[in-house]
């Protein structure tokens, strides 16, 4: 299956905001044939690392990763604090949040969301700089959020070994 490229960078994942990480996983499964699910529980943005609207965030979220084909799909469970993922829960309720671009150069991919009229909702930096991110406000385009990310080698390695694990039918 090809990637879907953009003006920033392929398409290598899509997004849910779920308050129901085993339900999601089950429908997932069921409509696009995710199984392995890896689960990162209580995964913290503090506020040295991550901003949401240029101010400092400090939030935990349930993460969930698997794989239909090449493309990952990541399911957010707000769990405590501020974040667009809590935001999204509470006025829209579960859904699609976000398609993410992987990008070579985040400095590159901010400079030109900013030429091009995007404003940043939330950023920041994972644990040990294993990537960098940030949202764009894509509303003006009819869809809600475009994440870029910047992915360290290690971070591609694990993301890697869940893809595999995530082909096995027999799987969580």
């Amino acid at each position: 299956m090809a990637t879907q490229t953009t003006g920033f960078g392929p398409v290598t994942q899509l997004a849910w905001v779920t308050d129901d990480l085993d339900a999601t996983e089950q429908a997932l499964g069921a409509t696009l044939g995710a199984h392995g699910w890896t689960r990162m529980p209580g995964v913290h943005f503090g506020p040295d690392a991550c901003t949401l609207r240029g101010r400092p965030a400090d939030f935990t979220a349930d993460i969930s990763l698997s794989y239909a084909g090449e493309l990952q799909l990541e399911l957010i469970r707000p769990v405590t604090g501020a974040s667009m993922y809590a935001e999204f829960l509470a006025e829209r309720g579960p859904g699609l949040h976000h398609v993410c671009c992987e990008v070579p150069s985040m400095d590159e991919a901010l400079a030109r969301a900013e030429r091009d009229g995007f404003t940043v909702v939330q950023a920041g930096t994972m644990a040990g700089g294993l990537m960098r991110f940030a949202y764009l406000d894509t509303s003006t385009a009819g869809a809600s959020y475009v994440e870029l990310a910047e992915i360290s080698p290690d971070l591609q390695a694990m993301f890697a070994d869940i893809r595999a694990r995530s082909v096995r039918p027999d799987a969580r």
